[in-house]
């Protein structure tokens, strides 16, 4: 364990001279938790709709540009990929500037890039127009972690960043929705365009209705200290299979989202594209239980609740064997609520376990959550080409046990999970 000498060493040299009283940190009833979660929702909700709009038009783009379903999911694979690096750069930068600004700035750039995606020329150039989404995107979902970690008080802490997810969880639904219905009825472009609006209009509400940070403590600029400090949090095994954690649960969920419409879309179910979008009405679901289970693992633990979790999302993908569409749609939901309850319970402890430099700890977890639905994401595609949805199942399955057995690990060994909170 790093001794309180190095820490001081390593950890970035703070501006402000005190940190306020605890007991002024934002609690549940009030006004600025009203306000906060507010803005955090519509953060939440229009990062997952500006990136996660694509994944429906993937069967469109392998038609449309003649690719196959693996080199179609390059138009979220890009996204995420380039996001996972730059937010580990984002991160640091909002320790020097302050997390409102660079989160305002992030959503609105990734809004304006999302509607010139609309008028790409080729399939190179809509991949390239992702991509760089994916470094806008970057400046906000790491930092947004880390607001709720320093301005929250431990006691309503989960249930903001379960209320953050939760507007994520519908904002996954809306994008998708939005994209998948204008697809089958004018044009993809006008799906994605339309998304981008959307965004803008999300990135206004931030803007006006997030609180400024009273618990944030400015550091001087300095790449050494900012190093010393992921190298700490790197170093901390816990944190460790927390960052792990998020790899597998993005990755896992990622994968069956992104083949599910190919799947649904050939016989014996021959759904058309907007039966395919309605389907991912199941993220209703998860916008409920990242909430509940996030205020739970505050609450009760994360650990059980981290198991629970991950033992619910490995029920929802083996349930999407059947043949049955009701049985694969319920299978779906219940996939669906492990997951938002799981990134809530994971997310939340990094914050809690990170003594200093949230924002870069939170960084280093969301790197291997967005790394995951990249790679995982891509590598699906393998294994639905090679085994069908069986493979696809297999892959998944795999995933979610190593999942389960560092879920177990953490709950049996938690160590110190910061002040107010239970591990």
């Amino acid at each position: 364990m790093t001794s309180p000498q190095s820490l001081r060493i390593e950890t970035p040299v703070a501006l402000d001279i005190a940190e306020p009283e605890a007991d002024s940190r934002i609690r549940r009833g009030t006004r600025g938790f009203r306000l906060t979660n507010l803005a955090l929702f519509s953060a939440g909700f229009s990062t997952f709709a500006l990136v996660y709009c694509v994944q429906p038009l993937m069967p469109v783009f392998s038609q449309e540009f003649g690719i196959t379903p693996a080199q179609s999911s390059l138009a979220l694979s890009a996204t995420t990929g380039t996001l996972a690096f730059a937010m580990l750069v984002a991160s640091s930068l909002s320790e020097i500037v302050g997390r409102k600004p660079v989160m305002v700035a992030s959503l609105l750039a990734s809004a304006v890039l999302m509607m010139l995606s609309a008028f790409a020329r080729n399939w190179h150039d809509l991949v390239l127009l992702r991509a760089l989404a994916g470094i806008t995107f970057s400046g906000l979902p790491a930092v947004a972690m880390a607001y709720v970690s320093e301005e929250m008080h431990a006691e309503s802490a989960g249930l903001a960043m379960g209320l953050y997810i939760g507007g994520s969880g519908l904002g996954g639904l809306g994008g998708r929705a939005i994209t998948g219905v204008i697809a089958d009825f004018s044009s993809w472009r006008i799906g994605l365009f339309a998304v981008g609006l959307v965004g803008v209009v999300c990135g206004l509400v931030l803007w006006r209705t997030l609180p400024a940070s009273r618990h944030f403590r400015r550091v001087a600029p300095s790449v050494r200290a900012l190093a010393g400090s992921f190298a700490v949090h790197l170093r901390d095994g816990r944190l460790r299979l927390l960052f792990l954690e998020g790899f597998l649960l993005l990755g896992s969920f990622v994968c069956v989202y992104n083949y599910t419409g190919y799947r649904l879309m050939q016989p014996p179910f021959s759904l058309s594209q907007v039966a395919v979008s309605f389907i991912f009405a199941v993220y209703l679901v998860g916008i409920l239980s990242s909430a509940w289970i996030g205020d739970l693992a505050g609450r009760l633990g994360r650990g059980p609740m981290l198991c629970l979790s991950l033992g619910l999302m490995l029920l929802g993908v083996l349930a999407t064997l059947s043949s049955s569409l009701p049985v694969i749609v319920l299978g779906m939901a219940v996939l669906t609520g492990g997951f938002f309850g799981a990134h809530a319970t994971a997310s939340g402890w990094v914050g809690a376990k990170a003594q200093h430099a949230r924002a870069q700890a939170s960084s280093l977890y969301l790197f291997a959550y967005y790394l995951g639905s990249s790679a995982v994401g891509t590598l699906g595609g393998v294994f639905w080409a090679q085994a069908g949805w069986g493979g696809v199942v297999g892959l998944i399955s795999a995933l979610l046990l190593v999942g389960f057995v560092c879920a177990a690990w953490l709950t049996m060994r938690p160590g110190p999970a910061g002040p107010g909170a239970r591990a």
